[in-house]
């Protein structure tokens, strides 16, 4: 989907750089780099330099902290466990004062307190007896107008049946839930086969099925198959301004971990995107304990 955007690779003797050139949200991402760190700057800064990029994200290790901070980037968010069991630190920096500024950070605050002081249910389960299944690419159509049914605006083409195909061949696992044969609720498992990790994204439930308790139920699905395929670190980030989907994650014991300011088109604006992480390895110990209690 080059229209949206395009991945790129930069290597020589020296260094080697990976990342996104995100159009649609203009935004630069650097996802993985190592080399000389002052050849990876330089190639940076010239990135920078493309008149689409209002925002540039890094996503960088422990180690090499220090030099983007000197370089004047925000450390905005971590994900625990994202490179075979250690953190990744997302740096941002900002061209423009009007992508930097967000109007929404109190209220944003206000709403993740207030989603910290729920209580947890103890398995999450909504005991709902419709079915969770697992996609197959004949589910592309169906998928994608039930996302473009449910999304105004998304920051990537989700409402495409080119762009679901090609996400299920390239990692990427949906589970959904129907009623009568319409999908009323889906959720994504991105994986990053590199490091082991996994993205808990295009979480969607339809307007009339909200309440039901049903992407809990497909967010455990999804965790169950990353588990079985030894992805132990999970994340999402979701909209700040979303109640729901942040108590969601809550409730499933994911970790707040940072905000994303003016970090993506979703739903009918850009808006800050609140990240969250889990270590899936703790599931698993949990559940032999209890096994081994009963």
């Amino acid at each position: 989907m080059k229209e949206r955007g395009e991945r790129f690779i930069i290597q020589n003797e020296y260094i080697y750089l990976k990342g996104y050139k995100d159009f649609y949200n203009e935004r630069l991402k650097l996802e993985d780099f190592r080399g000389d760190i002052k050849k990876v700057f330089i190639e940076l800064e010239s990135l920078q330099q493309e008149e689409y990029v209002k925002k540039t994200i890094v996503q960088s290790r422990a180690e090499k902290l220090g030099y983007f901070i000197e370089a004047g980037f925000t450390l905005e968010a971590i994900v625990k466990g994202y490179y075979l069991g250690t953190d990744a630190y997302y740096f941002c920096k900002y061209k423009e004062l009007s992508r930097f500024t967000s109007e929404k950070w109190g209220e944003e605050d206000q709403i993740l307190e207030g989603v910290k002081q729920k209580s947890r249910s103890e398995n999450g389960k909504s005991g709902s007896m419709l079915q969770i299944r697992k996609a197959t690419i004949e589910d592309a159509n169906n998928l994608s107008r039930f996302y473009a049914s449910v999304f105004p605006i998304y920051p990537v083409p989700i409402e495409s049946p080119e762009y679901v195909t090609q996400q299920i061949k390239d990692n990427t696992i949906f589970h959904l839930i129907e009623e009568n044969g319409i999908i009323i609720a889906a959720a994504s498992a991105e994986i990053n086969r590199e490091y082991k990790n996994a993205e808990i994204t295009d979480c969607a439930t339809l307007p009339s099925h909200r309440k039901g308790g049903y992407m809990n139920d497909i967010i455990r699905s999804l965790e169950e198959e990353l588990i079985q395929n030894q992805v132990f670190c999970s994340y999402s980030i979701a909209r700040a301004l979303s109640f729901g989907m942040n108590a969601v994650l809550h409730n499933l014991n994911y970790s707040y971990s940072g905000r994303l300011k003016n970090n993506c088109y979703i739903y009918d604006k850009i808006e800050d995107m609140n990240v969250w992480s889990k270590d899936l390895s703790r599931v698993c110990a949990e559940n032999s304990a209890d096994t081994a209690i009963n």
